[in-house]
């Protein structure tokens, strides 16, 4: 047996930048941070701030698009996929993301794109039907 589930609650880096497939399916991307704080040995407080690129297929990723902004605060439920590609010098590159099969928008943060606290879920996607999604074969941005 293997899990690959990832939770995560943190703040948006920078506006979701959605494009659409050949066939027509809305992909959004957009970078999350997410902070611990502790206080090391020397009782000094220590901040450190993990980011993780999220990816989010269909009609989910559409109304993240619409109503996400930077600053916001997201809840992102899903899964870590690591992909390679060639970059334009043809070196090959790998990026690791997270694929959201549910993401649910939090109060607070600064997005100007304010909308009714709400949750984005879609059962009809690739996501939730066990198979991978489709590659997007844009170079990652």
């Amino acid at each position: 047996m293997s899990v690959n589930k990832v939770i995560l609650i943190g703040n948006l880096g920078k506006d979701p930048e959605v494009r659409f497939t050949a066939n027509g399916r809305a992909v959004a991307r957009f970078p999350i941070a997410t902070s611990e704080n502790w206080t090391d040995a020397n009782g000094n407080r220590q901040e450190r701030t993990e980011w993780h690129n999220i990816v989010v297929w269909g009609k989910q990723g559409e109304t993240c698009g619409q109503y996400l902004a930077k600053g916001r605060q997201v809840f992102v439920e899903g899964s870590i996929r690591t992909r390679s590609y060639d970059d334009k010098a043809g070196n090959k590159r790998y990026v690791t993301e997270i694929v959201a099969q549910r993401v649910r928008f939090l109060g607070g943060g600064g997005g100007t794109r304010v909308a009714p606290e709400s949750e984005a879920e879609s059962t009809s996607d690739a996501a939730g039907s066990g198979e991978p999604p489709p590659v997007d074969d844009d170079v990652p941005f």
